[in-house]
């Protein structure tokens, strides 16, 4: 495992319902927690030279990768390949990781065909799990139970991710299609194919959409096209970002800013009319993921391909280098 983990890639992360903790998932079936409230206000006397690697690193049975992360008031839930696991939150702080408290599996249709849960994205009441998956399908999950509610089925190649508001939906794919929904009749409402937009479109790159984000009144998705800002009712990409990368990864909404990233070693803070205000150096060649803490104080943690996780508090440069080892 030493020599793998200099290799190491983190897919996902979350913040604890407390905020006091930081949980990363890797490509080798590993969660590492890190105890924030001691990066952030070491004790001198007490300080070591591990003060900034993990507090546990809790390795699953299943040696699937961790695609996907997400955190109730309760679990932390996690999406692996063919399985959703949500632990207790006090489970995930001891010493030795217990069995989940629940597990939802996804059945594929086919039995040789591996179906990874590559972003899960969770209603503001907590009730419903939506897995965006690598079986091409949207998976609405009622957390009481465990049931499955519906299945959205509209892409024609693997999900990349998930997000949704109070109103809607959206699922985003490897087919180049960001696909909005109507939870109502499980139908789609509309599509937006990027990659046929020649204001945003590179061939070269692909036409994959790797991270799509809704606002109130704008949609952010970039991945093979370019990183591009979407007015909802026009569907008409209002501004595209010039931004130097090779495919993005990460896009989401900030206060009155999106913040993006992917393949290349900045993560990016854009007004709305396309000015960049932030470039933040990161450590990793690309970022995967990147999560947004205000309380008890402000953070955005940054991981990708690299065994160290970068954390800003300024939300303007790297206060931290966290190291996944």
């Amino acid at each position: 495992m030493l020599d793998k983990i200099l290799y190491n890639t983190v897919l996902c992360q979350s913040f604890s319902p407390c905020g006091k903790y930081l949980v990363a998932g890797n490509i080798y079936s590993q969660l590492a927690v890190f105890d924030l409230d001691c990066i952030f206000n070491p004790n001198p006397e007490l300080l070591s030279p591990d003060y900034n690697k993990a507090k546990q690193i809790h390795t699953l049975d299943s040696g699937k990768q961790i695609c996907s992360l997400v955190s109730t008031k309760k679990f932390l839930i996690a999406g692996t390949v063919n399985e959703i696991y949500g632990w207790e939150w006090k489970s995930i702080l001891n010493v030795k990781l217990s069995k989940p408290a629940w597990t939802v599996r996804i059945k594929s249709e086919s039995i040789i065909h591996q179906c990874d849960i590559n972003g899960l994205w969770l209603s503001d009441n907590e009730e419903r799990l939506y897995a965006g998956c690598g079986d091409n399908k949207v998976y609405e999950i009622n957390l009481e139970d465990g049931s499955l509610v519906q299945t959205l089925s509209g892409h024609d190649n693997f999900v990349h991710c998930v997000h949704g508001n109070n109103k809607q939906l959206i699922s985003a794919g490897e087919d180049g299609l960001v696909v909005l929904w109507d939870l109502r009749t499980s139908k789609w409402q509309n599509k937006i194919e990027p990659y046929k937009n020649s204001k945003v479109a590179r061939p070269d790159v692909g036409k994959w959409v790797g991270a799509a984000s809704l606002g109130d009144d704008w949609l952010v998705c970039g991945g093979g096209p370019r990183l591009a800002l979407w007015h909802l009712r026009s569907l008409d990409a209002v501004t595209v970002f010039d931004i130097p990368d090779h495919g993005i990864h990460v896009a989401s909404f900030l206060d009155d800013c999106v913040l993006a990233g992917g393949t290349a070693q900045h993560l990016y803070q854009l007004s709305y009319s396309g000015e960049v205000r932030v470039e933040l150096p990161v450590s990793s060649t690309s970022v995967y993921s990147a999560i947004v803490r205000t309380s008890p104080n402000k953070v955005i943690s940054i991981a990708g391909s690299s065994m160290d996780i970068d954390l800003c508090t300024s939300f303007n440069y790297r206060d931290q280098v966290l190291h996944f080892r």
